[in-house]
Protein backbone atom coordinates (compact mmCIF):
# COMPACT_ATOMS: atom_id res chain seq x y z
CA UNK A 1 0.00 0.00 0.00
CA UNK A 2 2.55 2.68 0.92
CA UNK A 3 3.65 2.27 -2.96
CA UNK A 4 0.04 3.11 -4.23
CA UNK A 5 0.62 5.99 -1.27
CA UNK A 6 3.79 7.16 -2.42
CA UNK A 7 2.38 7.59 -6.46
CA UNK A 8 -0.71 9.36 -5.64
CA UNK A 9 1.28 11.60 -2.92
CA UNK A 10 3.92 12.67 -5.47
CA UNK A 11 1.16 12.65 -8.48
CA UNK A 12 2.85 10.09 -10.31
CA UNK A 13 6.38 10.77 -9.53
CA UNK A 14 6.68 14.44 -9.96
CA UNK A 15 7.39 14.83 -6.16
CA UNK A 16 10.13 13.74 -6.65
CA UNK A 17 11.70 16.71 -8.57
CA UNK A 18 14.42 18.21 -5.90
CA UNK A 19 13.04 21.81 -6.62
CA UNK A 20 9.51 23.16 -7.33
CA UNK A 21 7.81 20.02 -7.10
CA UNK A 22 4.80 22.04 -5.81
CA UNK A 23 4.89 24.29 -9.21
CA UNK A 24 5.82 21.30 -11.85
CA UNK A 25 2.55 19.39 -10.48
CA UNK A 26 0.40 22.52 -10.73
CA UNK A 27 2.16 23.43 -13.72
CA UNK A 28 1.30 19.62 -15.33
CA UNK A 29 -2.15 19.91 -13.55
CA UNK A 30 -2.44 22.67 -15.46
CA UNK A 31 -0.98 21.15 -19.12
CA UNK A 32 -3.66 18.36 -18.34
CA UNK A 33 -6.64 20.91 -17.89
CA UNK A 34 -5.99 22.24 -20.82
CA UNK A 35 -5.94 19.42 -22.91
CA UNK A 36 -8.21 17.43 -21.21
CA UNK A 37 -11.94 19.81 -20.53
CA UNK A 38 -14.18 17.59 -18.59
CA UNK A 39 -18.01 18.61 -17.87
CA UNK A 40 -18.89 19.61 -14.54
CA UNK A 41 -20.15 16.15 -12.98
CA UNK A 42 -16.79 14.87 -13.91
CA UNK A 43 -15.36 17.54 -12.19
CA UNK A 44 -17.12 17.08 -9.18
CA UNK A 45 -16.37 13.37 -8.98
CA UNK A 46 -12.51 14.34 -10.12
CA UNK A 47 -12.05 16.65 -7.09
CA UNK A 48 -14.04 14.47 -4.74
CA UNK A 49 -11.22 11.82 -5.69
CA UNK A 50 -8.34 13.78 -5.61
CA UNK A 51 -9.56 15.12 -1.95
CA UNK A 52 -9.80 11.32 -0.49
CA UNK A 53 -6.85 10.12 -2.36
CA UNK A 54 -5.07 13.18 -1.34
CA UNK A 55 -5.48 12.91 2.26
CA UNK A 56 -5.34 8.89 2.10
CA UNK A 57 -2.01 9.25 0.70
CA UNK A 58 -0.65 12.44 2.08
CA UNK A 59 -1.38 10.47 5.90
CA UNK A 60 -0.11 7.06 4.89
CA UNK A 61 3.34 9.20 3.66
CA UNK A 62 4.19 11.84 6.35
CA UNK A 63 4.28 8.23 8.45
CA UNK A 64 7.27 7.82 6.01
CA UNK A 65 8.76 10.99 4.99
CA UNK A 66 7.30 14.29 6.82
CA UNK A 67 4.63 16.09 7.78
CA UNK A 68 3.89 18.05 4.71
CA UNK A 69 6.81 16.34 2.71
CA UNK A 70 8.06 18.58 -0.57
CA UNK A 71 7.52 15.02 -1.69
CA UNK A 72 3.55 15.26 -1.37
CA UNK A 73 2.35 17.12 -4.18
CA UNK A 74 -0.71 16.07 -4.70
CA UNK A 75 -2.48 18.63 -2.31
CA UNK A 76 -1.11 21.25 -5.10
CA UNK A 77 -2.95 19.08 -7.76
CA UNK A 78 -6.14 19.33 -5.54
CA UNK A 79 -5.58 22.71 -5.51
CA UNK A 80 -5.57 23.54 -8.82
CA UNK A 81 -8.02 21.62 -9.63
CA UNK A 82 -9.99 23.32 -7.16
CA UNK A 83 -8.74 27.15 -8.36
CA UNK A 84 -9.82 26.26 -12.08
CA UNK A 85 -13.19 23.99 -11.56
CA UNK A 86 -16.63 25.48 -13.00
CA UNK A 87 -14.71 28.25 -15.05
CA UNK A 88 -14.87 28.52 -19.02
CA UNK A 89 -12.36 26.73 -20.60
CA UNK A 90 -9.95 29.11 -21.30
CA UNK A 91 -5.72 29.11 -21.34
CA UNK A 92 -5.54 32.81 -19.93
CA UNK A 93 -7.72 31.77 -17.50
CA UNK A 94 -5.63 28.87 -16.76
CA UNK A 95 -2.57 31.33 -16.37
CA UNK A 96 -3.90 33.63 -14.02
CA UNK A 97 -5.17 30.16 -11.83
CA UNK A 98 -1.83 28.50 -11.95
CA UNK A 99 -0.20 31.66 -10.83
CA UNK A 100 -3.08 33.13 -8.51
CA UNK A 101 -3.10 29.15 -6.80
CA UNK A 102 1.03 29.34 -6.30
CA UNK A 103 0.76 32.95 -5.00
CA UNK A 104 -1.54 32.07 -2.18
CA UNK A 105 -0.22 28.55 -1.56
CA UNK A 106 3.17 29.69 -1.10
CA UNK A 107 2.77 33.39 0.87
CA UNK A 108 0.34 31.57 2.92
CA UNK A 109 -2.22 34.90 3.85
CA UNK A 110 -5.35 35.12 5.11
CA UNK A 111 -5.78 31.58 7.80
CA UNK A 112 -3.79 29.60 5.21
CA UNK A 113 -0.55 29.14 7.29
CA UNK A 114 -3.40 27.84 10.09
CA UNK A 115 -4.68 25.19 8.10
CA UNK A 116 -1.44 23.38 7.33
CA UNK A 117 -1.60 22.80 11.48
CA UNK A 118 -4.25 20.39 11.10
CA UNK A 119 -2.90 16.65 11.67
CA UNK A 120 -2.00 14.58 9.15
CA UNK A 121 -2.88 14.61 5.54
CA UNK A 122 -5.80 16.59 6.14
CA UNK A 123 -3.51 19.96 7.36
CA UNK A 124 -1.52 18.90 3.92
CA UNK A 125 -4.51 19.02 1.78
CA UNK A 126 -6.76 22.13 3.71
CA UNK A 127 -4.05 24.79 3.15
CA UNK A 128 -3.82 23.92 -0.43
CA UNK A 129 -7.50 23.70 -0.43
CA UNK A 130 -7.88 26.86 0.84
CA UNK A 131 -5.23 28.62 -1.47
CA UNK A 132 -7.53 27.52 -4.25
CA UNK A 133 -10.68 28.85 -2.85
CA UNK A 134 -9.10 32.14 -2.22
CA UNK A 135 -7.62 32.06 -5.84
CA UNK A 136 -10.82 30.26 -7.40
CA UNK A 137 -13.14 33.45 -5.90
CA UNK A 138 -10.41 36.44 -7.13
CA UNK A 139 -10.38 34.41 -10.31
CA UNK A 140 -13.89 34.14 -10.76
CA UNK A 141 -14.42 38.27 -9.81
CA UNK A 142 -11.91 38.64 -12.52
CA UNK A 143 -13.89 36.57 -15.16
CA UNK A 144 -17.19 38.42 -14.29
CA UNK A 145 -16.14 42.05 -14.63
CA UNK A 146 -14.19 40.85 -17.55
CA UNK A 147 -10.72 41.95 -16.73
CA UNK A 148 -9.13 40.00 -19.52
Amino acid sequence: MTNIASIIATAGGIGFIPKGGGTAAAVVFCIAWYFFPMGYNYQVLLLILLLAAGTWSATRMEAVWEHDSNKIVIDEVAGMMITLAFLPHNLVYIFIGCVLFRFFDIVKPLGIRKAELLPRGVGVMADDVLAGVYAQVLLRIMVMAKLF
